[in-house]
């Protein structure tokens, strides 16, 4: 059984975005998952910076132990990065990653 989950949040809609956050934070919690990742994608990228809750449910997956990234290429497009890093969101490029995880047993879910 793959008990390994990449969580990709890429939807500029945040009851999806929060709906992806709390599913990845639960996972971690309840044993559900032995390892979830967070990648912040794309439109999401937008949304974080501005939602405190959301923010919020980034700071407690990052309180677990783990570390979300942004993705550095879209939010350097978007002049995003340092607000980014602001809220405490590693910025980086994301792509060999995701395909690096995937290929490893990750199982990509994405919201």
């Amino acid at each position: 059984m793959n008990d390994k989950l990449v969580v990709i949040i890429s939807t500029g809609e945040r009851e999806k975005a929060r709906t992806g956050l709390m599913y990845a934070i639960n996972a971690l919690l309840h044993g559900w998952m032995e390892d979830v990742k967070i990648i912040i994608f794309g439109p999401a990228e937008a949304l974080i910076v501005e939602d405190k809750e959301l923010q919020e449910k980034l700071q407690t997956y990052q309180d677990l132990g783990h570390e979300a990234v942004a993705c550095r290429f879209l939010s350097d497009a978007s002049d995003l990065s340092a607000k980014i890093e602001g809220i405490g969101v590693k910025v980086d490029y994301v792509g060999e990653n995701i395909s690096k995880l995937i290929k490893s047993g990750y199982v990509p879910m994405v919201w």
